[in-house]
């Protein structure tokens, strides 16, 4: 845990020393981001990136997968809110205005 923490801390300080920018998101975030369950296994957050990134497997090791669901919470939380980002009143509302996303 210490060498975990120091290790962190000189990447931090490395990133902050160059004008880039350190964002932090504790683990619940992260899990919430990506499965809508904050108290998700490692092993569902890895399963719902398969899904969402059309791997063939998962790998054996679940660190590759942490670190992609982290950079993935990221994109969600500071996605710009833009022309994908319309509000709809309700299902009808968002099949009338996407038809070409209605599966029969």
């Amino acid at each position: 845990m210490l060498k975990l923490g120091r290790a962190q801390g000189v990447a931090m300080a490395a990133a902050l020393s160059r004008g880039i920018p350190v964002v932090e998101y504790s683990p619940k975030k992260v899990k919430q981001s990506i499965t809508g369950n904050g108290n998700a296994s490692k092993e569902q957050v890895a399963g719902m990136l398969k899904s969402l990134f059309e791997f063939k497997e998962v790998p054996k090791l679940l660190d590759a997968t942490d670190g992609l669901a982290v950079a993935v919470c990221h994109f969600f939380q500071n996605k710009k809110e833009g022309a994908d980002d319309q509000k709809f009143s309700g299902w009808k509302a968002f099949i009338d205005a996407n038809p070409g996303r209605k599966v029969n």
